[in-house]
């Protein structure tokens, strides 16, 4: 078991550690909680129109893989493995004002997917709600007990899952009413509000770009940072643009349907593939609870080692269950389900204040300062 908690050597790892997983990380937090049921798409996207709701897709990719590149920079250049070191490098003692809004993020953000999985529950198995929501909370919770080396794995394989199934779903949509789509991409609709639209569905997610921290260790040289963070936009938004070419299809009756992915299967006509999907769309929940649990789970390690002590399993196995547990009990006890679509728009505008702007302004200027080293906070001194 010690083997499974180890951590790697850091920049020890081959090209895919270096450079894909990464972004397969990035994309894994972002999927679940973003737009695995095309709801979120059908919000940020579809109001722009067709070719409007596509220009807003590209600078969402474009904000994410600008902001992960300079995000894994930083990080590597400060030695960060977690975000409380990485925010202490960049704001100081103030480095608590992110780790407020994150945990509020990630109680948001575990509501919703609960939820989701137990309706996937129904409408793929006839199950009680319950189970999925179980099934959903016990994975994320074994995972994440067994350290960030389980996560990466779970990674590799979920994302292949998750990329042939995108590919599959658009060439099935494709077959079924790919017609569709050139007519509806030529309709003279306003492209108004796709750069409102583009920046903040970008802004709430870029809290992956800090949770996935604690996979880039692997990484030494800023160099193949930088490039790591290039990559995970695309990576993170090519199946939300294959889903949105699908849409155009069926645009704009599909942006009032609580749930575009099961509207675009049941035009598809393939029971078969209406289960898999379903499943995918477990995974890729999976993956985003993994990716939040995961860095908070690593920021606890770090300040444990800070005081010369370890995480044990058992330590990990008691804080994985309460923070999961505790998210959805305190989430269902005030309602935060309800408030999801705001709660995503206001933390778009918090993301910017606490994180981007300082990371492009004092993450920046102390990256250009070559000659001197990025001061960080010991570990165990106090804000």
């Amino acid at each position: 078991m010690s083997r499974l908690m180890a951590r790697a050597e850091p920049g020890s790892g081959s090209w895919f550690e270096r450079f894909l997983l990464p972004g397969l990380a990035f994309k894994g937090v972002v999927i679940g909680g973003g737009y695995a049921t095309g709801r979120e798409i059908a919000e940020f996207f579809l109001g722009s129109g067709p070719v409007g709701g596509l220009m807003g897709l590209v600078l969402a990719m474009a904000i994410w893989s600008a902001v992960c590149a300079l995000t894994f920079v930083f990080a590597v250049a400060v030695g960060a493995q977690d975000y409380r070191t990485f925010f202490r490098a960049l704001l100081g003692p103030f480095w608590i004002l992110f780790e407020i809004v994150y945990v509020l993020l990630m109680i948001l953000v575990l509501a919703v997917m609960a939820a989701a999985a137990g309706s996937i529950g129904e409408a793929s198995l006839g199950a009680p709600a319950w189970t999925g929501t179980f099934a959903l909370m016990a994975a994320t919770i074994a995972v994440t007990t067994l350290g960030t080396a389980t996560a990466e794995r779970m990674f590799r394989y979920s994302s292949s899952v998750i990329y042939i199934v995108y590919a599959v779903f658009i060439l099935l949509a494709l077959a079924a009413f790919g017609d569709r789509v050139g007519p509806h991409l030529a309709l003279a609709v306003p492209t108004t509000g796709w750069i409102a639209g583009g920046t903040t569905y970008a802004g709430y997610n870029l809290i992956g770009a800090v949770a996935v921290v604690p996979f880039l260790r692997h990484i030494s040289r800023r160099r193949d940072a930088a490039i790591a963070g290039l990559v995970a936009g695309p990576l993170a938004m090519v199946p939300a643009i294959f889903f949105f070419l699908a849409m155009i299809a069926w645009y704009p009756e599909v942006g009032a349907a609580t749930l575009p992915s099961d509207f675009l299967l049941q035009r598809i006509g393939a029971p078969w593939f209406a289960i898999l999907f379903q499943l995918m769309i477990f995974c890729a929940l999976l993956e985003t609870g993994v990716g939040m649990v995961n860095a908070l789970i690593e920021r606890l390690d770090e300040a444990l080692r800070g005081r010369g002590r370890r995480f044990p399993l058992a330590g990990r196995l008691g804080a994985s269950a309460l923070l999961v547990v505790g998210s959805g009990t305190i989430a269902a006890w005030f309602g935060l389900i309800d408030l999801i679509a705001r709660g995503y728009g206001a933390f778009g505008y918090i993301m910017l204040v606490v994180f981007v702007l300082p990371l492009a302004t004092i993450g920046l200027a102390r990256l250009l300062r070559r000659d001197r080293p990025i001061p960080v906070l010991a570990a165990g001194d106090r804000p």
